[in-house]
């Protein structure tokens, strides 16, 4: 047998919302074909083999579980040792497609597995040199039909002789790409629906005594009327308050949805095998003990979750508070601290359970209503990025709260969240607590920039602590987006109101001259001046101020504020009630105006808001693709160099894989020595420039690797022999190129970040790069419309100003053709060239080197994982 790869192996999640192991099929697989083969139906055999066949020879496990995995490969998926799943493919004799076949246990039809099987097996086919898939499919086989046909690849078919016969493109399409992030997504949000919507729950580890974690989950789940049956498990009890306990899940009558654990660590594993043996769907474990504690701990972690996974459940935790859903159809308040949310429309993850609950406090002092919260503790398994998948889709929220300590898969998070951001705004915290997001940053970047790019790019909306954030989410909550940065100031003292202008201004906003009702003003002329406001639709938003005189009317102000809001045509409406009173007076069931203690924190919620909005209305713009022939190419360049370790191409190499998306260096040879350097000279036309290729930064001086506008034969050999004097072995090879025209220069590269993922860099190149060493980033992928937002942040905006439209669109063009052929090959882990924008429009690429690695991890959604 071929040599086993492992590397393959993985969990992935269904589109039911469970889970399943894959992996390539192993000799040692033959019995549990013979169990599957044996529980599946006459019919589904005869759809798999075109005849009746109740029992398999030896000879067909021979050649079903003994594969070469090149010509031949297939993928087995299991859940528990059960195996429920295989796909396979065999290469045709002399040709460069390979014929697919699937067998789905039929207990688990319409999970999913045969789509995301094709996935795993279509990525391996291609990484095997395979061009497409043949099948040949009974027409009454409707389900592995279907199955072809979502794919979401190019597939043809005929009717032939009773049977239909269907081709089937493997090439990563966009439509093909699209569809498998799609059905990921949905898959990822079922999955989490299943914890925060159960219809069952057990608490194993529930205590007859009060105090305790077990007894004051139980306690919580009944007091607040949970939608269902709460079984109490308790292996030393009868009852645990006045309810019947049970001694083990195995013991509790008809089906459970939910297990939170609350046992001692050394115990979790033992309950998650009861819980899969009871086809449990999800766990929230509350036990610390684990990666919080020590390496021992982190290893009987990482054997809980793999445990829980490959038995299709997924698990929240461990060191966790707990999950609420507040929705009355659900009602669950499966946590420990006795917190009182109010029902609402924010969803809240929060990696510190002390952190949410105080949150949730908060919140309910500021009549902030929660839809859902979940505090995820370890985040072993279910993250802060499956949350915010699910709240995508969750009809009963409209805001997210995020208190971060790390981003977890952040190549993941930034396409989760910019996903989300485009529909419902996205508040978070975000804090240096978890060592496994502490990276290095760039040379010459500032602390955490990273970070802030990240989430600036997803459109997240970033606060510095949790009361921002809350008054923030709050804005976002209950008010319409502003459509613009114009603010009117209506107050009733002109002191705290030129203390908001000046807030207002610092926070980015362009507040107009206050509208001052004097002290003597009575409140319900607030209704008449607020709605006058509105109607003028000179401004975008509006911060009320009331300062009372000697006696205060709190009360009716709120009522003339609030009649005032549910006007039409009222815009983002908010309001600063200074001195002491009753909270909650501006909301009723109707409308609610967030209120602010003092007019600084009313500026900087309304300045992040309007950030937000302007980041949502922005075109998202297109992403430019290698066509299908490039593509191929480039990855037939990449495979013929490809080595075991990490390499940097040659210049021409480089150059070579550039065309492939359509990049056209300046003209250039590789020499190995002074007259090999004249020879080329001549060939490309004087003046050139000779340059040593084995310097990792280039400057415009000999000793700096670079003789500039050489000219004649003579020219040529002395800079060569001198540069070989001064660099050494840094000038075998050196590289003849021809001299571009003068203009600007930049420098462009990208980088595979160790949790990012590739990173776009830009910045001035040249000389002016020493004195201003400043780069832009951006986290791919890109689109034309963020690499003219790149352009335009970056202190190369000035001088490509001055060329005019055509050298933007130059550069912009380039940065997409460079994010494609990085986003085509992920081999590609470092890219750096120099172009210069001339004065015709066009870019002049100088300075190319590309960087391959083996075996990269793809983090994108070619294949599903967990």
């Amino acid at each position: 047998m071929s040599d086993y790869p492992d590397r393959w192996e993985s969990e992935v999640v269904l589109s039911d919302g469970g889970t399943m192991a894959l992996r390539p099929i192993r000799p040692d697989d033959a019995e549990r074909i013979v169990a599957f083969h044996e529980r599946q139906s006459p019919e589904s055999i005869y759809f798999r083999f075109f005849s009746p066949r109740p029992r398999l020879s030896e000879r067909d496990l021979e050649r079903f579980t003994r594969v070469d995995y090149t010509d031949r490969m297939a993928f087995v998926g299991l859940i528990g040792d059960d195996l429920v799943g295989v796909a396979r493919y065999d290469r045709h004799r002399a040709r460069s497609d390979a014929e697919v076949a699937f067998f789905i246990d039929d207990a688990h039809h319409g999970r999913g597995m045969a789509t995301v099987l094709l996935e795993y097996l279509a990525e391996a086919a291609r990484e095997a040199g395979i061009s497409g898939f043949t099948a040949s499919v009974l027409p009454q086989n409707r389900k592995m039909l279907g199955v072809f046909t979502q794919a979401g690849f190019t597939a043809s078919s005929r009717f032939e002789d009773g049977v239909i016969e269907v081709q089937l493109s493997i090439e990563p399409t966009p439509e093909a790409l699209a569809a498998i992030e799609v059905r990921a997504g949905v898959a990822e949000a079922r999955s989490v629906e299943r914890l925060l919507r159960p219809t069952s729950i057990a608490v194993v580890g529930a205590s007859r005594t009060p105090g305790t974690i077990g007894h004051q989950v139980f306690h919580q789940l009944v007091s607040r009327g949970f939608h269902g049956p709460v079984y109490p498990i308790n292996r030393e009890a009868d009852y645990v308050a006045s309810v019947r306990a049970w001694g083990s899940v195995l013991d509790v009558p008809g089906e459970l949805d939910l297990a939170i654990v609350c046992v001692p660590a050394d115990e979790v594993l033992r309950v998650a095998e009861e819980c899969a043996y009871k086809r449990v769907q999800g766990l929230v474990v509350l036990s610390a003990g684990f990666a919080d504690r020590d390496e021992a701990g982190e290893l009987a972690e990482l054997e809980l979750v793999t445990y829980a996974r490959r038995h299709g459940m997924r698990l929240i935790g461990p060191n966790a508070l707990g999950i609420i859903n507040t929705d009355p159809a659900v009602a669950m308040h499966a946590t420990f601290v006795p917190v009182e949310p109010i029902p609402g429309r924010v969803g809240l993850v929060a990696q510190s359970g002390v952190i949410g609950a105080a949150i949730i406090d908060a919140a309910r002092q500021q009549r902030l209503g929660i839809s859902s919260f979940v505090a995820v503790g370890n985040k072993a398994d279910v993250s802060s990025n499956d949350l915010l998948r699910y709240w995508q889709d969750d009809p009963n929220t409209d805001v997210v709260m995020c208190y971060l300590e790390s981003f977890g898969n952040p190549s993941k998070f930034s396409r989760t969240a910019r996903a989300l951001s485009q529909h419902k705004p996205v508040v978070a915290v975000k804090v240096g607590g978890s060592q496994a997001d502490h990276w290095e940053e760039p040379e010459g970047w500032p602390p955490d920039a990273t970070a802030a790019a990240l989430l600036e790019q997803t459109g997240i909306v970033r606060v510095d602590n949790l009361t921002q954030m809350l008054f923030t989410a709050h804005v976002l909550g209950c008010q319409p987006l502003p459509a613009g940065d114009r603010v009117a100031v209506l107050t009733n003292s002109w002191g705290p109101a030129w203390l908001a202008v000046d807030a207002l201004k610092a926070a980015g906003l362009d507040p107009h001259e206050p509208i001052d009702l004097s002290n003597e003003t009575e409140p319900e002329e607030f209704t008449d001046a607020l709605e006058a406001i509105y109607q003028r639709g000179d401004v975008d938003a509006v911060l009320v101020i009331y300062a009372p005189a000697i006696r205060g009317h709190y009360r009716r102000v709120g009522a003339a504020l609030r009649a005032a809001a549910r006007a039409p045509g009222a815009v983002t409406t908010v309001a600063c009630m200074l001195g002491e009173h009753r909270p909650g007076l501006l909301a009723d069931d109707e409308v609610s105006i967030p209120e602010f203690p003092f007019p600084e924190e009313a500026a900087l919620a309304m300045g992040r808001v309007a950030r937000y909005a302007a980041w949502r209305s922005r075109p998202v713009g297109h992403l430019f693709e290698l066509d299908e022939d490039d593509a191929v190419r480039a990855r037939t360049l990449v495979g013929g160099w490809l080595g075991a370790d990490r390499l940097w191409l040659d210049p021409l190499r480089s150059e070579q894989l550039l065309r492939c998306a359509g990049l056209e260096p300046a003209p250039q040879a590789l020499v190995d020595d002074a007259e090999e350097a004249v020879v080329a000279a001549r060939q490309l036309g004087f003046p050139v420039a000779l340059k040593a290729s084995g310097l990792d930064r280039l400057s415009k001086t000999e000793a700096g690797g670079v003789s500039l506008d050489v000219h004649g034969d003579d020219e040529v050999r002395h800079a060569h022999e001198r540069m070989s004097v001064l660099l050494g072995a840094a000038m075998s090879p050196a590289i003849v190129q021809v001299m571009v025209p003068e203009g600007v220069e930049c420098r462009v590269g990208i980088f595979r970040h160790e949790v990012l993922g590739d990173v776009l860099t830009l910045g001035l190149g040249g000389a002016a790069a020493e004195r201003v060493a400043q780069e832009c980033l951006q986290i791919l992928p890109l689109t034309d419309e963020d690499a003219g937002r790149l352009v335009d942040a970056s202190p190369l905006a000035p001088l490509v100003a001055e060329q005019g439209p055509a050298a933007r669109a130059a550069l912009i063009d380039l940065l997409c053709r460079l994010a494609a052929l990085a986003d085509a090959i992920p081999e590609i882990v470092a890219v750096r060239l120099n172009p210069v924008l001339v004065i015709d429009g066009s870019a002049a690429i100088t300075d190319a080197r590309i960087a391959l690695a083996p075996q990269v991890i793809d983090s994108r959604p070619r294949v599903r994982r967990l």
